[in-house]
């Protein structure tokens, strides 16, 4: 281990976050991944600070657990909601290189730090590399946990690069070799981003990237994950832009949407023979419906452009209870929780892999946890090619169809099943979660409403006996034919 992983010590001072709250006020809001947008902050806590480079050299480098503090509604005086935890990496300089102006969160002006340059200390090679050389010593800083799995080889020297593009999360490339993905907002538990992946690697599943290696904090009797190092797959794209690439060309892409499909149900099948499987029945199933009703009339609240189709939607609920107190039952497991195109990577040789398995973060760990139908993951997908679909200007009539029914038809060449067999389930999970993004678009992106709502349209009318082709379109010569353009709409849509 490096002498200067081996010289840190836990630091609890509250002189260095006091110098920091003014700064953090003002960066962290800006920041992709934070999730209390349109809220001020109203405070910091520290849950935890270690310093990883020690203070008063050229660079001095600190990991940050902090609760950011933010009323219910932004207006003085409203009541907080549990702060959200952030896992941040504070590096300090006299001055910033040019190379890092980018990460620049300010100057210090009073308290331990004070007269010092603070920056998001990922954009820097050295912390990067400290990291890396952290997992593979297997090193113990404070309350930090660098723990690796014995049986695969980490090599030093890989040099870093951060991944500009993430959103919920952090990355950093290590050489073609790893991917570091950091959790920012980090809650305690068993994190799903590493119980998943590492569940699917006992079972010798290769549509997902085995776990190398990850950190954790052990903190007051509690566990935090921060952090998982996976093989980089070098060459993937991911799917929602080889979708877009795909649709630009004017080209099918059912043959990637039937592989994807087997690929899903591979990784499905595998979470059901490593972890438990329950049964639900009429009062789980009604549990689940009641959310879904619960989730309807608060969006239509919110979305008034959802009010006209509520009672077309409730039927559809209203259709999967019915069959739960008729006596129907059906299977839940861990699935992914959040499956979309962008979740995805594939291989120049076509191979596809599923990744990021933490759920949706703005749930409660808890829930993310639970077993679920599997068909959750599948609505999942079949919105997402929606979504890719209506961003073609102009648009390709029976492209999202193809794909959808292609997915479905390859799904049901691994797991047995196909998803369309049981339309009344996947009418339901696929409302409830068209009904989600209605919500989002409508609070982030206004522009892109029509989407979802289109899809509401179908939905609320929908019996529920057909809601996708039982076989993709024969091809013919010219199988995508353009339609009239349509409006100019932001690029990369993602629900």
């Amino acid at each position: 281990m490096s002498e200067s992983v081996t010289r840190t010590t836990l630091t609890t001072s509250p002189g260095l976050l006091a110098s920091l709250d003014p700064l953090l006020r003002e960066w962290l809001p800006r920041q992709r991944w934070f999730a209390g947008k349109g809220r001020p902050v109203t405070g910091f806590s520290l849950v935890a600070a270690t310093e990883l480079l020690p203070p008063g050299g050229k660079l001095g480098l600190y990991h940050l657990l902090v609760r950011a503090h933010q009323p219910l509604v932004p207006v003085p005086g409203a009541p907080e909601q549990p702060a959200d935890c952030y896992q941040l990496l504070i590096g300090e300089r006299e001055a910033l290189p040019p190379r890092l102006a980018p990460a620049l969160i300010g100057h210090v002006a009073e308290g331990p730090l004070a007269g010092r340059t603070v920056y998001d200390a990922l954009y820097d090679l050295r912390p990067a590399e400290l990291l890396l050389e952290a997992l593979r010593t297997g090193a113990r800083i404070g309350g930090l946990r660098f723990e690796r799995d014995a049986s695969q080889d980490i090599r030093s020297g890989l040099v870093p690069r951060l991944v500009t593009s993430e959103q919920s999360n952090s990355s950093v490339v290590y050489g073609d070799t790893f991917i570091l993905k950091l959790l920012r907002r980090v809650v305690p538990g068993v994190n799903p981003d590493l119980e998943l992946p590492l569940a699917l690697a006992r079972e010798g599943c290769d549509r997902v990237p085995a776990p190398t290696a990850w950190i954790r904090a052990e903190l007051s009797g509690d566990s935090y994950v921060l952090g998982v190092l996976q093989p980089f797959v070098q060459g993937a794209a991911d799917g929602w832009e080889l979708a877009l690439r795909e649709l630009a060309k004017g080209e099918d892409f059912g043959a990637a949407a039937r592989a994807l499909g087997r690929a899903t149900a591979e990784v499905h099948t595998a979470l059901a023979r490593t972890l438990p499987t329950v049964t639900l029945g009429r009062t789980q199933v009604q549990q689940l419906v009641d959310g879904m009703v619960e989730r309807l009339d608060a969006a239509a609240q919110t979305v008034p452009a959802l009010q006209p189709y509520a009672p077309g939607l409730r039927s559809a609920f209203a259709a999967l209870a019915d069959l739960a107190a008729e006596g129907r039952t059906w299977t839940a497991q861990r699935i992914h929780g959040d499956l979309h195109l962008g979740q995805c990577l594939r291989s120049p040789a076509g191979q596809w892999w599923l990744i990021d398995f933490e759920g949706e973060p703005s749930k409660p760990l808890a829930e993310r946890r639970m077993p679920q139908p599997p068909v959750r993951d599948v609505a999942g997908m079949l919105r997402s090619f929606d979504y890719a679909a209506h961003s073609a200007d102009p648009r390709i009539p029976g492209w999202a169809e193809t794909c959808r029914a292609a997915y479905c038809s390859g799904y049901a060449e691994i797991g047995g099943v196909d998803p369309r067999t049981d339309p009344v389930l996947l009418r339901a999970y696929e409302t409830d979660k068209a009904i989600y993004e209605v919500v989002y678009e409508a609070r982030h992106r206004p522009d892109w409403l029509p989407v979802p709502l289109s899809a509401i349209r179908r939905l609320a009318t929908d019996s529920g006996t057909t809601p996708i082709p039982s076989q993709a379109p024969s091809p013919s010569p010219s199988p995508f034919t353009p339609a009239p353009a349509s409006p100019p709409s932001p690029r990369r849509p993602r629900p």
